[in-house]
């Protein structure tokens, strides 16, 4: 069954001082364009979540997103005390006029705003919180799956539906095939009658079988048959392969246009330029799956 490079899978885990949202976004791509934002604490663990990632998507241009959100009281800011009154000494010894409790209320406001007044402690990792972000990634990953297996099934429901119009118009050429070889004879009789002149039949026989042969299109329809049931097993296949199905297409394509310039003939060229449409809506629709 085909899957879809499109999808969305998300997953939220409260802790007891920290909401961590994991979010997944996915479009088509050639192959994994990755892109993570994550906050600066967890960055050693990005490759490993990377992996994660990859394994299990496998292509695509994913976008993965890290939020947390501290909802409890403790926070990893923290006021430099020894710089901030630091800072006031010097502030003070400027305005040497004025001391007094309202004064140095005024310093502290001005400390406080002063380069390195505040510190950020970076926290390490908790290892019981790791486990949690990647079983949160696991439920994003799987939410995203069903999404592209849910996306995978309507594709491969307008696939079958267009291969079999192909194999439908390909009973049409096979339909009028003789008509058409007998249209091409009879336009050279017809040809060689204007000309006037007289002509050695058994080698004009021959001729025109030669000819004839250069616009026959039996083996351009055979294997463009075995194409067509060749893109629906794969379809059909357990493993989505989408650039398999785009090399099939391609066949397709080639046999189909082999036909339209051996047709030489206006009924069978119109069923031929239905043929590319159909084609043409299969090839876009291929650029999405995995």
């Amino acid at each position: 069954m085909i899957q879809s490079m499109t999808g969305f899978g998300k997953n939220i885990i409260q802790l007891p001082s920290k909401k961590i949202t994991v979010e997944l976004k996915s479009l088509n791509s050639k192959n994994l364009d990755l892109n993570a934002r994550i906050p600066s604490s967890y960055r050693e663990k990005e490759i490993e979540l990377r992996n994660i990632i990859a394994n299990s998507l496998e292509r695509g241009k994913i976008d993965f997103s890290l939020f947390v959100e501290i909802t409890g009281e403790v926070s990893n800011t923290k006021v430099n005390t020894a710089i901030v009154q630091g800072y006031m000494e010097q502030l003070r010894a400027v305005n040497v006029s004025n001391s007094g409790q309202n004064d140095d209320i005024e310093l502290l406001k001005m400390a406080v705003r002063m380069p390195d007044a505040l510190k950020v402690e970076r926290d390490e990792i908790d290892e019981t919180e790791y486990v949690e972000i990647k079983a949160a990634l696991q439920e994003a990953l799987k939410e995203i799956n069903s999404f592209r297996s849910h996306e995978g099934a309507v594709l491969e429901k307008d696939f079958v539906a267009r291969i079999e119009n192909l194999l439908d118009l390909l009973k049409q050429v096979e339909a009028i095939d003789p008509e058409r070889m007998d249209n091409v004879r009879e336009r050279l009789n017809k040809a060689v009658a204007d000309i006037k002149e007289n002509v050695d039949e058994n080698r004009f026989e021959q001729e025109l079988i030669f000819y004839l042969e250069k616009f026959d299109i039996t083996e351009e329809k055979v294997r463009l048959a075995n194409h067509l049931d060749y893109f629906l097993q794969t379809l059909s296949s357990d493993d989505s392969n989408g650039k398999k199905l785009g090399f099939i297409s391609q066949e397709i394509g080639r046999e189909i246009n082999t036909i339209g310039s051996k047709a030489n003939f206006a009924p069978m060229q119109q069923i031929v330029v239905q043929m590319k449409d159909e084609l043409e809506k299969i090839k876009e629709q291929m650029l999405n799956v995995l």
